[in-house]
């Protein structure tokens, strides 16, 4: 029995365990699409309204479902309008496994002038990938698939691209799918585990600094054995949030951890990149002696200066290091001074504390909150306290503005029932906004805030600060609550934080989306708070 490529695409993304995909359909996507169309009951297509909307939700998907997002676009403008969502999941370490269209076969390279046809896709897709890989026939569809499975689902965590042009889609091929085989297992240099081991034995002042890497329950779980064992503080960075619970003893914010890490004679770095906003590392050994757990090596080079690195995936090496180190527990020491220190620290940011308070107090410990460029999303790297582990979701070190709210819809999606709350600014809702159709359609239980000061105001606030004037910065905004109702999506306006709080509540248990407008005056900057220090 002869099958399209596109038929064969969609057979294999089904034995890949895929549910869901966010795309856009287009000419060069035809087949694929179609294939979709015969598999409907098995698998969910949701149509956004713009590629950059239908990546961001792919990564939103991934980063809380458990399992890689996957998001089809056309080629050329289409691969370029998702650009941004994937180089977001490329810096966020998110598993999105994007499928592009191309031009013909016979016409790629050659400058024909083809209906979206970029000069050098292929490369532009390699920058945003940690894998990717075209496909010839439709014979190399299902391996290809299962390859890009494969590598999205080892080692670090990274978008994969896979392009397929519209003749191979068509084509007619008996091949059948590929069935994965089982999971892959974590290999770990045992040399490096016993030196680690020996350093940490011997620590009077052991701190962990957890990152990104430790984002999955597991790896959370075996976090905490190890601190635990060594009595040993776990300072998060904005990736991290959530790899320890802020209730429990050990855990730091970055803030309050400042002194306790400088004061430390061995750091235990896991998971992150150990790199300031400056581009130096968040400490040099000198008097300490450094540990670095990390499934990249290229994230334990210079200008770091690890005395050892462990190359593994978090959980597999906590354990290994928690299993060889001596027997007993380390008794853990008082961290209140710090807290109170932070505590002190966060009232000159009191408006965007109040804020946060009313949104933590009314989303539920493992409810996901989306963080966004906005005056209050930056307070929250500080201020939000997290209970589990990957229920805090950022942009990273891409800082792309916008991306909240369609990454948001994605994440609700993938939350299986769970609450989703994406904070916006005004300016950064405005990349997305027409997505509240996407929201309305398959009536994607998102809570969205969006805070109003109609401007660009971090970047008013530089302007002024450095230029005594600005340009550029002041927005002509709708009415956001009315603007949601005309796309059938709930809206309403609150003036107060506990306005705000009770909002949330009541969104609680819907499977509607609410968007939720706030009006916001001047709020004091926290970028003095953010810049001590940064842990990358």
């Amino acid at each position: 029995m002869t099958k399209t490529g596109g038929e064969i695409l969609t057979e294999q993304l089904i034995a890949e365990g895929v549910k869901t995909i966010f795309g856009v359909p287009g000419i060069q996507l035809d087949y694929a699409v179609d294939g979709l169309a015969q598999n409907r009951e098995s698998i969910d297509f949701v149509s956004a309204r713009h590629e950059q909307g239908a990546a961001y939700m792919a990564d939103g998907y991934a980063r809380v479902a458990d399992r890689p997002g996957v998001c089809m676009v056309v080629p050329g403008p289409g691969l370029l309008n998702a650009g941004a969502a994937l180089s977001t999941a490329f810096a966020t370490n998110s598993p999105v496994v994007c499928i592009t269209g191309q031009i013909p076969s016979p016409t790629i390279g050659r400058g024909l002038g083809m209906l979206h046809e970029i000069q050098g896709q292929t490369d532009l897709l390699r920058s945003l990938t940690k894998w990717n890989a075209i496909a010839r026939s439709p014979e190399e569809i299902a391996g290809l698939v299962r390859e890009a499975f494969q590598q999205v689902s080892s080692g670090r965590p990274r978008p994969v691209g896979l392009e397929i042009p519209p003749d191979v889609l068509q084509a007619k091929t008996t091949a059948g799918v590929v069935h994965p085989a089982g999971g892959h297992t974590s290999e770990i240099d045992e040399e490096s585990v016993n030196r680690a081991v020996e350093l940490l034995a011997a620590a009077e002042r052991p701190v962990i600094v957890a990152g990104g890497g430790v984002r999955d329950t597991a790896s959370s779980a075996a976090l905490q054995a190890l601190a635990e064992r060594l009595g040993a503080p776990v300072i998060t960075s904005r990736n991290g949030k959530g790899a320890i619970s802020d209730r429990h003893p050990l855990a730091l914010s970055r803030l309050a951890g400042a002194d306790v890490l400088e004061n430390a004679d061995v750091v235990l770095a896991v998971g992150t990149r150990f790199i300031t906003m400056t581009g130096q590392p968040v400490i040099r050994p000198g008097r300490r002696r450094l540990i670095a757990i990390n499934a990249d090596r290229a994230d334990v080079g210079a200008p770091r200066e690890f005395d050892v690195a462990v190359i593994a995936e978090a959980k597999a090496a906590l354990e290994a290091i928690a299993n060889s180190l001596p027997e007993g527990k380390r008794e853990a020491p008082s961290l209140d001074q710090y807290r109170k220190r932070e505590s002190d620290a966060l009232s000159a940011i009191a408006p965007q504390v109040q804020w946060l308070q009313a949104i933590r107090g009314a989303l539920p410990d493992d409810g996901i909150f989306i963080e966004e460029l906005t005056q209050v999303g930056y307070a929250a790297r500080l201020a939000f306290p997290v209970y589990q582990a990957g229920t805090y979701v950022t942009p990273g070190y891409q800082g792309t503005l916008g991306y909240g709210f369609p990454t948001g819809l994605g994440a609700a999606v993938g939350a299986k029932g769970r609450q989703v709350v994406s904070i916006n600014g005004d300016g950064g809702f405005g990349w997305a906004l027409q997505e509240l159709s996407t929201a309305a359609k398959y009536n994607i239980g998102l809570v969205t805030v969006v805070f109003r000061n109609d401007a660009f105001g971090n970047v008013q606030r530089i302007q002024t600060e450095t230029f005594g004037r600005n340009i550029g910065v002041d927005l002509k905004n709708p009415d956001f609550v009315a603007l949601a109702k005309e796309f059938g999506v709930a809206g309403e306006r609150v003036t107060t934080p506990e306005g705000l709080g009770k909002a949330i509540r009541n969104a609680r248990g819907t499977d509607a989306p609410v968007l939720i407008e706030v009006p916001f005056g001047d709020v004091p900057s926290p970028w003095k708070l953010l810049a001590e220090p940064s842990i990358g």
